[in-house]
C-alpha cells in the first residue's frame, strides 16, 4: 500500500488497486475530467442518485466536496475514492466507504457510481474488491452495509459477485431522483467467505435469513407458496 498528498496537501491519500484500476482520494487538479465524466454521464446516472444541485459540476462545489471529504477522513468518517482506469489513468467512476461507526457496531456503508462509457466493463467490480480489502484490513471494520433500488440489476449483480449476501428491504429508505424509494439492502461481514478465492459467489447471494422468503424483481417478499426453491431465482 502507498500513500500521497491529496485533498489539497491537508489529508494522506491511501491508493488501492484493483484488476484493472487505481484508486485514490479526489484531488483539486481531478475536476475538469470529473465534471466532464458526470456531465456525459447525467442521463445515465441520475435517477440511481439524489437529485444534482444547480451547481453541482462548477468548480466552487468541488472544492466544497474536496473540504468536506478532508474533514472526515480526518475525523474517521468516509473514504472517498476516484476510480482510474490502470491502462491510461483515465477516470472511470468514484467510490466510498462513508457513515463509519466505530465502537460496538465497526460498519460503514459503500456507495459508488461509474461513468456511462466504462459500465459493464468490470471496473467497479474491481473497485469494490479492493474496497472490502482496505475496509476490513486497514480500517479493521467488521461490516459493510450497501443498499441498491429493486430494479437496478446491475448495482444487484455486482454487489453479489463481491460477496454482498441480501438482508432486508427497507420501504421509502432514500430519496432518490428526487423521490423517497424502496431499496434492497445488502451487508458483507469481515467473517464472510471471499467469492474470489472459495467460489462462492452462488452461495453468497442470499444469507440464511433469507433463503426462505426471497424478494420477487420488484424487491418485494416472494410468496412462500409460489413453490419456487430456495427463491434464489427471484433476486436478479
Amino acid at each position: 500500500m502507498s500513500f500521497l498528498r491529496g485533498l489539497g496537501g491537508h489529508e494522506a491519500a491511501r491508493i488501492l488497486t484493483g484488476e484493472g484500476v487505481r484508486l485514490r482520494a479526489p484531488a483539486a487538479h481531478d475536476h475538469a475530467d470529473w465534471a466532464r465524466l458526470r456531465e456525459e454521464s447525467r442521463d445515465f446516472l441520475q435517477p440511481w442518485e439524489p437529485m444534482w444541485a444547480r451547481d453541482e459540476l462548477t468548480r466552487a462545489a468541488y472544492r466544497r466536496r474536496l473540504r468536506r471529504y478532508a474533514r472526515e477522513i480526518r475525523e474517521d468518517r468516509a473514504y472517498p475514492f476516484f476510480i482510474f482506469r490502470a491502462e491510461d489513468d483515465a477516470l472511470v467512476g468514484g467510490a466510498t466507504l462513508s457513515n463509519l461507526r466505530r465502537g460496538v457496531a465497526q460498519t460503514c456503508v459503500l456507495g459508488y457510481w461509474m461513468g456511462a462509457p466504462y459500465a459493464g466493463r468490470g471496473y467497479m467490480t474491481a473497485a469494490v474488491r479492493a474496497l472490502v480489502g482496505f475496509a476490513f484490513g486497514d480500517l479493521a471494520l467488521h461490516r459493510i452495509e450497501a443498499a441498491c433500488l429493486p430494479h437496478n440489476a446491475a448495482s444487484r449483480r455486482l454487489l453479489e459477485k463481491a460477496g454482498f449476501q441480501v438482508e432486508g428491504f427497507a420501504r421509502r429508505y432514500l430519496r432518490i431522483a428526487g423521490d423517497w424509494q424502496d431499496h434492497v439492502l445488502f451487508a458483507r461481514l469481515s467473517s464472510d467467505p471471499d467469492p474470489l478465492v472459495d467460489g462462492r459467489e452462488e452461495q453468497a447471494r442470499l444469507s440464511p435469513v433469507w433463503r426462505g422468503q426471497a424478494l420477487r424483481p420488484d424487491g418485494q417478499p416472494a410468496d412462500r407458496s409460489a413453490g419456487r426453491p430456495g427463491g434464489q431465482k427471484e433476486i436478479l
